[in-house]
């Protein structure tokens, strides 16, 4: 097991912050958006002793519109998260034409819609079920497509949240070879969404340490090379925690019309 990162107990959250990222009207805005983020993104590298290199930033366009990722586009966004698939589908049949931009589903599915996923997605981030994956792989395989998939773990230990509970995780990666279109690259969570910056930690320290275990009883070839945990609020303490995939979308395309809140599970 590799040895814990150095910690910065003094990194707080920013989630009791609604409204502290302005909205992005401009190639501009978005530009200086990326680079603050990557800033934060290296400094919590910095603290932790890691590459920045290691951290790839998953800009996220839940509920904006078009004409903003387009803008975001320009500036040099090449692929985007969504939550709610058929959003994800219908933006990117609309911006067919924009054809290096792939697309990321990070929010919970169901299996009525894997057809889509697998029709568009370049990744799927919230695999959590074989009944899911199975449809997914069946989907995939009449398609002759491929996705990389993580699966997502329920750190925080809360009913209103999807994912595995972090003791069944090591007999599901067991079991998901089976699923040949199904690329496996690690591991995915939500923490909790709280301003108690210890305890939003706990959840991203339960991940990492998670991928550890299970690496030692993974299938051969399944290397779980990724951990995605973090997003606007709290991608920096991710970062210190060894999050390789942070998923930042209000520090990017700016504050949505209601508080995290409102779009958190529960």
């Amino acid at each position: 097991m590799t040895s814990p990162l150095p910690m910065a107990p003094d990194t707080t959250t920013r989630h009791d912050q609604h409204g502290l990222y302005s909205k992005a009207t401009s190639v501009e805005d978005f530009e200086r958006n990326l680079a603050a983020v990557h800033k934060r993104i290296e400094q919590a590298c910095v603290r932790s002793g890691r590459d920045p290199a290691e951290v790839r930033l998953l800009p996220v366009s839940k509920t904006m519109d078009e004409a903003s990722i387009r803008l975001a586009y320009a500036a040099g966004c090449r692929e985007l998260g969504e939550n709610k698939v058929q959003e994800a589908h219908g933006k990117s049949q609309a911006m067919a034409d924009l054809t290096d931009l792939r697309w990321s589903v990070i929010g919970h599915l169901q299996t009525n819609k894997a057809k889509l996923v697998a029709g568009f997605a370049h990744e799927f981030q919230a695999l959590d079920s074989l009944r899911l994956a199975e449809t997914l792989d069946r989907r995939l395989q009449a398609l002759g497509r491929s996705l990389d998939v993580f699966v997502q773990v329920n750190t925080s230990d809360e009913d209103s949240k999807y994912g595995l509970p972090p003791e069944q995780v090591p007999a599901f990666l067991k079991a998901l070879p089976a699923y040949g279109a199904l690329r496996v690259r690690g591991l995915m969570t939500l923490a909790m969404l709280s301003v108690d910056a210890p305890r939003v930690r706990q959840c991203f320290i339960q991940l990492r340490d998670l991928r550890e275990r299970c690496r030692e009883s993974a299938p051969a070839g399944m290397t779980l090379e990724h951990l995605s945990m973090g997003m606007s609020g709290d991608f920096e303490i991710a970062v210190e925690e060894g999050a390789t995939v942070v998923r930042v979308g209000q520090a990017i395309f700016g504050a949505r019309a209601l508080p995290d809140s409102y779009y958190w599970p529960g």
